[in-house]
């Protein structure tokens, strides 16, 4: 089962209160998403009045196969299920992965296992663990999914409304750092004092004014506006956890959205045809950084190509190339020095030899 099908698969189980696989294998980059979806699984498949008793949480190296093989082997009481979560699978003792192996090979039909591996620590001898389990993987939000997180969160912590264009603004700004985007909602919910959240308290409580984001210094660039870019370039810069590689890799995704869409144009490809074609481009990419929800990005897009051709997108593409390896050159003098003489490049027109 893909990915995101396995997460929708266990949300749906979660809501409904099962039913539940016996083995579930959690892993992926967002420790966030994970963590948060274990709470609420625990929540719906324990019984509170019998937690104490059939819940429990262990860190699977601790264990050895003894210990295990009689944690797994307890059964339930007063309840139709137990549920044993181990933490840091892969970091288990070999008598206990094996002992592990020969559960999964039957698991007990009253007990349910969750195993959870954190961010980083996925290696390829786990593919035993997904094989005998089912498998859920919590990556990153990608700029398509992460506005919907962001008015999913505000509705269910707090029971607040946010519009898509707050919605756009705060993920422009904060990028998809779930424990920052958290924290700026709880503010941002008592400041709307259970109205509605807006692009103005956004401003007001984040710091920083429409006009001011990510996604309108890339509608700049893609205007080949190199004075209004430059303009709104300081403010981008000084953003939480902004600097000068995450804004040249979301002008590299532009810059490669905007060649492939005059690749198109100049083969005769309608406006309304790119559009779709450019959502195409951006579910093939994974996860792509597109700066700013894909809605967003690709009406943008579809706007500003006729601006474009491949050779200018080429050329921009090799500005961009060298402006990641000098930001990576510690010896470079500022960041904000290099993104603003790449971006004066990227606009202005190309000269040809003579």
């Amino acid at each position: 089962m893909p990915a995101p099908d396995a997460e929708k698969a266990l949300r749906r189980a979660i809501r409904a209160h099962g039913p539940f696989e016996p083995v579930y294998y959690l892993h992926g980059a967002d420790d966030y998403l994970k963590e948060d979806a274990l709470r609420d699984l625990l929540a719906s498949a324990v019984d509170p009045a019998t937690r104490d008793f059939n819940l429990d949480i262990r860190s699977a190296p601790e264990l050895d196969a003894e210990s295990l093989g009689s944690l797994l082997g307890t059964p339930p009481m007063m309840a139709e299920r137990r549920v044993v979560v181990l933490r840091d699978v892969q970091a288990m003792k070999k008598d206990t992965r094996g002992a592990l192996e020969r559960y999964l090979a039957q698991p007990a039909p009253d007990l349910m296992l969750v195993m959870v591996a954190p961010a980083g620590d996925s290696k390829k001898s786990d593919d035993g663990l997904r094989a005998r389990s089912c498998p859920v993987e919590f990556a990153p939000l990608d700029d398509e999914r992460l506005p919907k997180w962001i008015a999913h969160h505000a509705k269910e912590e707090h029971g607040a409304t946010i519009t898509p264009e707050a919605c756009a603004m705060l993920s422009s700004i904060v990028g998809n750092d779930l424990p920052a985007l958290a924290g700026e909602i709880d503010k941002l919910a008592s400041y709307a004092s259970g109205g509605t959240i807006d692009e103005d308290g956004v401003a007001a409580v984040v710091g920083v004014r429409r006009g001011e984001t990510l996604a309108d210094l890339l509608d700049r660039v893609a205007q080949r506006d190199a004075a209004g870019a430059l303009g709104v370039l300081s403010h981008v810069m000084e953003q939480p956890k902004m600097g000068g590689v995450p804004v040249v890799m979301a002008l590299t995704a532009q810059m490669l959205a905007l060649g492939y869409g005059a690749a198109l144009r100049a083969a005769g490809t309608s406006s309304r045809t790119l559009e779709s074609e450019y959502w195409k481009f951006l579910k093939s990419g994974g996860g792509v950084m597109t700066g700013r929800p894909w809605g967003d990005a690709v009406r943008a897009w579809v706007r500003d190509v006729d601006r474009w051709d491949v050779r200018a997108v080429d050329r921009a593409l090799a500005l961009l190339y060298d402006a990641d390896i000098a930001l990576k050159d510690t010896r470079v003098s500022t960041e904000d020095r290099v993104i603003a003489t790449t971006i004066l490049a990227i606009c202005s027109p190309e000269r040809v030899p003579a």
